[in-house]
């Protein structure tokens, strides 16, 4: 489904960004595993590629940093001459009440969240202009379709994210570039682990299906936005929830 097309992961080293790596790995894509802190996280991402018959390489830049980005698209493109697939999956929480956060803890969220998405966007866009064709798939949140309190930067920022996806639809469109979004909502990883279980409990009673979802759920959403299958599919936002937001 994705034999020789070369796919750039952010935040790919855990949770829903190295679920998704290695699902377009399995459908034949050359994967960019980018990660910003744990090179032996992304490492692990790359080796069990490898071990399954996929291409892989690991790349470390902070999605905050423009110039880095700028640096990983060059670096990415010299070395493997294009990119076709850019999954925007990096990203933080620091979640607390307006009242307790700190300026530092809304800059943060939004500095890679948000602008981190814009400086990959940038890149991407350029490029696959370039190109005539590429696909791009933005990793929001349901909390940035309902809001969630004590997430006012998240909320934010993923918000963003969907209004960004919108709009850079309907700005590359017209040269065949698709640009969607997912929105997940409370997917088995490490930001949901750390939930205690009265409150995981309280979760799924308000999930219709009673179930947290699974990151390969979202993985295969992705691979199916970014394949052919979906080339008539641009500006949408998908939410993978159970059914939370209905």
């Amino acid at each position: 489904m994705l034999t020789n097309r070369i796919a750039l992961v952010t935040g790919a080293s855990r949770g829903i960004g190295r679920a998704i790596a290695i699902t377009l790995a399995g459908y034949g894509a050359t994967v960019i595993v980018n990660y910003n802190g744990s090179k032996e996280k992304a490492d692990e991402v790359v080796e069990e590629i490898v071990k399954n018959g996929g291409k892989a390489l690991a790349y470390q830049a902070d999605v905050a940093d423009f110039s880095a980005v700028q640096n990983m698209f060059a670096d990415l493109v010299k070395q493997l001459g294009r990119i076709d697939i850019l999954i925007n999956n990096a990203g933080i929480t620091r979640d607390n009440l307006i009242l307790k956060m700190s300026e530092e803890e809304f800059d943060q969220v939004i500095d890679t969240n948000l602008k981190g998405v814009f400086n990959c966007l940038k890149q991407a866009a350029r490029l696959m202009l370039k190109q005539k064709q590429g696909r791009i798939v933005n990793i929001s949140s349901i909390s940035g379709v309902m809001g969630n309190a004590g997430q006012i930067n998240y909320s934010a920022s993923k918000a963003g994210v969907i209004g960004m996806t919108k709009s850079l639809a309907k700005e590359l469109g017209s040269r065949g570039i698709t640009v969607n979004a997912i929105a997940p909502g409370y997917i088995k990883t490490d930001m949901t682990a750390v939930l205690k279980e009265d409150l995981k409990e309280k979760v799924m009673d308000a999930i219709p299906l009673r179930r947290l979802g699974e990151a390969e759920e979202i993985a295969e959403a992705a691979a199916f936005l970014v394949s052919d299958k979906a080339a008539y599919i641009t500006g949408q936002t998908i939410q993978i929830d159970g059914g939370l937001g209905i």
